[in-house]
């Protein structure tokens, strides 16, 4: 029964996400202990069937897409929510690329042996049943889908009502390679509403089911996650990611990085949303940065010194430096080098990524050390916040928690581990 029919017919939430849990719980079971070939042999099948089923997957899309203009969402959002022929084969590869990493599960951290003889090892395991929720993004249901299956968790996803179609032509590749490789087709379910109901009730009544929930999305649903889980929560707060351009950077070089930060792709979370510019370089690198980002179609809002750049800046607000705008609009300052960097990025930041332009490796190490971000960079593009470039495949999102994991969260951030203790008879005194 697909959802439409489901909430026509006064469907039981509670009923159904307890069935998914039960069902996703006994999956996992049989995932933890599944071997690295046939968790990659269904993997290689899911990567088939996203490009056999490419023509369904732009049908399910175009109605998205549809749907999406008629409610008036902004470029930039239908820019999240759209698939094409190379989004398509770029999932599809993405899989592939997960399919070829080591699998961790059941790899051996660390190991010693204790003056008693005990020998004690740091075994990497799955977390068990991951629930995620996430909005726009269809190629989520991909990425989310295929690496909780190469970590051997069950996942239970959530998508956005505005990739619904998109998300169920997804998530039935995603059930046909589980099916080939004989996995159970509940390691990967998808909830079949978008009732709001059924988000309420999978972090607040399924502990007995989820180990831990991924948000990603913007700061509402992040917010609303984590003041509701009642298990823990993985979560990805929005990217205010800043470029530092500083007194001994390399004009040119700044002058691409600023560029590319904003404007490679405007509604990804590594978009750079504010750029901060030494006042020792400003008489030489503040224009050209600025006039780069207004000649290619940015919004800029400046300070009253970037102001002075072009009449096309307009006056920022205070607000402007807390704004994550996932759209061709960018924040401005002139700052009083790069301790005046960090004091601003550390106020409005949002401790995703951040990035520094320099030649002087002391200055660069400054930034490096104190700027208190999950991901910070020399000399390169904030776009680079991507577990893909990270060499780490596809990624659920970039974490800006503090514990368990930070940064791209990966197949290896989605595990945990057990100590196994071998021993010749010991007993303790």
């Amino acid at each position: 029964m697909n959802a439409a029919a489901n909430e026509a017919s006064g469907l039981d939430i509670a009923a159904l996400m307890d069935g998914m849990g039960r069902d996703a719980a006994a999956a996992a079971s049989v995932l933890a202990l599944a071997s690295t070939a046939t968790k990659n042999a269904a993997l290689a099948k899911i990567a088939v069937s996203l490009r056999a089923r490419a023509p369904e997957l732009l049908a399910a899309n175009a109605k998205d897409l549809e749907a999406a203009r008629a409610k008036g969402l902004s470029g930039a959002m239908l820019d999240r929510l759209a698939l094409d022929a190379a989004r398509i084969e770029s999932m599809a590869r993405g899989v592939e690329e997960i399919a070829a990493l080591a699998d961790p599960i059941g790899a051996t951290v660390a190991q010693w042996t204790r003056p008693n003889g005990l020998d004690i090892a740091r075994v990497r395991v799955p977390l068990g049943v991951i629930g995620i929720i996430y909005e726009s993004r269809p190629n989520v249901t991909c990425d989310a889908g295929s690496l909780c299956l190469k970590s051997g968790n069950a996942a239970i996803l959530r998508g956005g009502s505005e990739s619904v179609h998109s998300s169920r032509a997804i998530h039935a590749c995603l059930v046909d390679g589980l099916i080939a490789a004989g996995l159970p087709a509940a390691s990967i379910q998808l909830v079949p509403t978008t009732d709001r109901a059924a988000v309420g009730y999978l972090l607040s009544s399924m502990t007995d089911y989820i180990d831990v929930v991924v948000p990603r999305g913007g700061k509402s649903l992040v917010a609303r996650v984590q003041q509701e889980a009642r298990v823990p929560v993985i979560g990805h707060l929005e990217g205010v990611c800043h470029v530092f351009v500083d007194r001994d950077s390399d004009l040119a070089m700044a002058r691409a990085i600023v560029k590319n930060a904003k404007l490679r792709r405007t509604g990804v979370c590594g978009s750079a949303e504010t750029v901060l510019v030494d006042a020792a370089c400003a008489a030489t690198h503040l224009a050209p940065v600025i006039m780069d980002l207004l000649d290619a179609g940015c919004e800029v809002r400046g300070d009253a010194i970037v102001q002075k750049v072009d009449a096309r800046v307009k006056a920022a607000t205070e607000q402007d430096w807390y704004t994550e705008y996932l759209d061709a609009i960018i924040a401005a300052r002139v700052v009083d080098g790069v301790d005046a960097a960090i004091e601003h990025i550390g106020k409005y930041g949002s401790a995703h990524t951040d990035s520094i332009v320099t030649a002087n490796a002391g200055t660069a190490q400054r930034f490096l050390e104190r700027v208190d971000s999950a991901i910070v960079l020399h000399n390169a593009s904030t776009q680079f916040a991507d577990g893909g470039e990270f060499g780490m495949g596809a990624e659920i999102g970039i974490s800006t928690d503090r514990f368990h994991a930070r940064g791209p969260v990966g197949v290896e951030q989605l595990t945990s581990y057990k100590y196994v203790v071998r021993g010749t008879g010991q007993v303790r005194p």
